[in-house]
């Protein structure tokens, strides 16, 4: 449009009326019948990682990779050999140029048949636009929409349609498709040989496409160096290396990085072509790398998310869905699915009962037999260690004294608190209330909300909303708890025990002190570990997708390695933690006023005898539909747990007793042969519960 004022004044200073009204009619033409550009703006979703590079793209809803692209994308030689191969005087004639359209009718008529083409980038770029059969109405309706489109359009924005719409074989269109499938590079990395290759392709497609017929392809790329070398683009050098490049003989993959995540924001972008995310291309690179290394020393149904939060603001730097997109129950996104926590909730527990001035990390607390009405939690190994500090019973991660301190919290009060910060929670039935199991894992969270919520412990308890894009940084985060109680926090789980392999030798300190949590989920179905430092916050699930159990795998030998070698990718750099005003600094319970040196649940039941008469004897582990995977090289040694029931327990084996040595405090069997199995536990009393097992061979 900028060009017809122009000639609008020209025609009214000397042009005479008749070229005005000309002038006039075509103008209204423009109007009443503008180029469509529907295809040119239909394109290809992709989805960036916080560097520009691409962590995923989505076909157009004609089925082609269709990508963006302008002249500022490409490498600078490329558009100069297009333009000298295809269209020398692109950049003076009006979009027909006379000189090619008179060489080409002459020809025409000496010779009977069409010798060669007038076709410009412009007159290319109209029939990209409004493809049509190749008649010569179709030709003379294409160099008037070359004319309309030069009018409207400047030479580069004509440009850039054209390198949008560009065919190079198959479903791939533009030529930043064609670089990411033929080179697995951006076009602003290209040689001169595959630029030349780019040049080419787009004549005939189909004939020369790199996946069938290389040899075609070479030849065309070997004319098109000729041609521009004639020209002075490049010299005699450049052109001989060129000519000793191989050319591509397949498409390569095109990027596909966090594919869960981008496959999410795709379908809430309502038509975006370019969506932004936080996501650190290199961290996430090596985090999806991990996950497939990982998987590999895992048994074949095994799978893991991860999410990293920046704590300062809310955003996800990195997100896995799954190790393998395309393994079985590979595009079930794991960092949304809603799974048991295990003990990973334990941290909030304690932390509303030191905003409540019930605790402090010395405060001692006793850990022994406790019945709550009919519920007697366990610990984990069946032990006890008598009357220890809180530090030490949530560092440990100790059952029972967390149910003591949620009984005198309150569960629903946790579940409540935990809500208003943002995480969604499920109680399984209908109209289920949490109650003191809450404490333990009996609930429903996602990796996304548990790790949202530790990033709010970091924060001074101030949960931060997770944020996936550009754009979404206001500051709407929500208080879990108090600011000293968070400190509380984070001062005791950088003392958690460090996983195996990771620990630290006198005299040598890790570059950067991590708060975490472990969490295993009954029948070991679900590990955790989750964990934070001033700037990150780190959240790790392995298990199966199905949910079903997996023996011996739990959060300390499994999820938590994986969170410390994230954490060791990362920068150790930590920001200082601000001590607030009323913190109570202690080095013991006796230096802690007398009202929390020690904590008490009042008016419950300690009596052994009283766990036995409310507890029924019942198979903890392994849990009735367990499938254990066997090698043929490898035993494995499977524990025997139960709940409830008057010892001493009788452990049997498809009928067959275990012996004497195995049958007391932690009994265990060492399945060999696949097929079902019948476990069976007795009481001295009588009292009998039952699981049926099966064993499979794995290679």
């Amino acid at each position: 449009m900028k060009r017809w004022g122009t000639l609008l004044k020209w025609t009214g200073r000397g042009g005479g009326a008749a070229v005005a009204v000309l002038v006039l009619a075509l103008l209204s033409l423009d109007r009443a019948l503008p180029p469509d550009l529907q295809r040119y703006e239909e394109r290809s979703t992709i989805v960036l990682d916080a560097q520009g590079e691409i962590l995923r793209a989505f076909t157009t809803s004609d089925g082609m990779w269709r990508l963006g692209a302008t002249s500022d994308d490409v490498d600078a030689n490329f558009v100069r050999m297009l333009v000298a191969y295809e269209d020398q005087r692109y950049y003076v004639h009006p979009g027909v140029d006379p000189l090619a359209l008179g060489r080409a009718l002459g020809q025409w008529a000496a010779a009977g048949r069409p010798i060669s083409g007038a076709s410009t980038l412009t007159m290319q770029t109209a029939r990209l636009l409004e493809p049509r059969p190749r008649t010569i109405a179709a030709k003379v309706l294409e160099m008037a929409r070359a004319l309309q489109l030069e009018w409207r359009y400047s030479k580069s924005e004509i440009l850039d349609i054209y390198l949008t719409l560009a065919p190079y074989g198959g479903n791939i269109e533009g030529v930043r498709a064609a670089s990411l499938a033929y080179f697995g590079r951006e076009p602003a990395e290209l040689t001169p040989s595959q630029s030349a290759i780019l040049v080419a392709l787009p004549r005939s497609p189909e004939r020369l496409r790199p996946d069938r017929f290389q040899d075609a392809l070479a030849e065309a790329r070997n004319l098109v160096l000729a041609r521009v070398m004639g020209t002075g683009l490049i010299d005699a050098q450049v052109y001989d290396e060129a000519l000793e490049d191989p050319v591509p003989h397949a498409r390569a993959t095109l990027p596909f990085r966090s594919p869960h995540l981008a496959r999410r924001l795709y379908g809430a972008s309502q038509g975006a072509t370019e969506i932004q995310t936080h996501i650190d291309g290199p961290l996430q690179d090596y985090v999806e790398q991990l996950a497939r290394q990982t998987r590999l020393q895992l048994e074949p149904e095994a799978n893991m998310a991860a999410l990293v939060v920046e704590n300062a603001t809310g955003r996800v730097v990195a997100y896995l869905g799954a190790a393998d997109f395309w393994a079985p129950a590979g595009q079930v996104d794991l960092v949304r699915a809603e799974r048991s926590p295990g003990s990973a909730l334990k941290p909030f527990i304690y932390g509303l009962a030191f905003e409540d001035l019930l605790l402090h990390p010395e405060t001692l607390i006793d850990d022994r037999t406790i019945l709550f009405g009919a519920y007697a939690p366990q610990n984990f190994d069946r032990e006890h260690l008598g009357t220890i500090s809180v530090r030490t019973a949530l560092q440990q991660s100790l059952n029972v004294p967390a149910v003591a301190v949620l009984d005198q919290v309150g569960p629903m009060r946790l579940a409540a608190r935990l809500r208003q910060a943002g995480a969604a929670l499920s109680f399984g039935q209908l109209g289920a209330e949490p109650s003191l199991p809450l404490a333990l894992g009996g609930v429903g969270i996602t990796l996304e909300d548990l790790t949202m919520l530790y990033a709010g412990i970091a924060r001074e308890g101030a949960v931060p909303s997770l944020r996936f894009v550009d754009g979404a940084d206001e500051d709407d985060s929500r208080q879990i708890m108090s600011a000293t109680a968070a400190w509380y926090l984070d001062d005791v789980l950088r003392g958690s025990p460090l996983p195996e392999g990771f620990g630290q030798a006198q005299g040598a300190l890790r570059p950067q002190a991590i708060a975490f949590k472990t969490g295993t989920s009954y029948g070991y179905r679900d590990a955790w570990a989750i964990g934070f430092t001033g700037a990150y916050t780190v959240g790790v699930w392995v298990g199966r997708a199905d949910g079903s159990p997996r023996p011996g795998s739990y959060g300390r030998n499994t999820a938590a390695p994986l969170l410390f070698q994230i954490f060791d990718q990362m920068d150790p750099s930590d920001a200082g933690r601000d001590l607030p005003d009323d913190i109570i600094i202690a080095r013991s319970y006796r230096d802690l006023p007398t009202r929390l040196r020690f904590f008490e649940p009042p008016g419950r039941d300690f009596s052994v005898a009283a766990q036995q008469r409310a507890t029924p004897l019942q198979i903890a582990f392994p849990p009735p539909g367990t499938v254990v995977d066997l090698t043929s090289t490898t035993t494995i040694a499977m524990p025997l747990r139960a709940n409830g029931g008057t010892p001493p327990l009788r452990w049997l084996i498809d009928g067959e007793v275990l012996p004497a040595s195995d049958r007391f405090e932690r009994p265990v069997w060492e399945p060999r042969e696949p097929g079902f199995v019948e476990i069976t536990v007795i009481d001295a009393a009588g009292e009998a519960d039952h699981a049926a097992v099966r064993l499979r061979i794995t290679p």
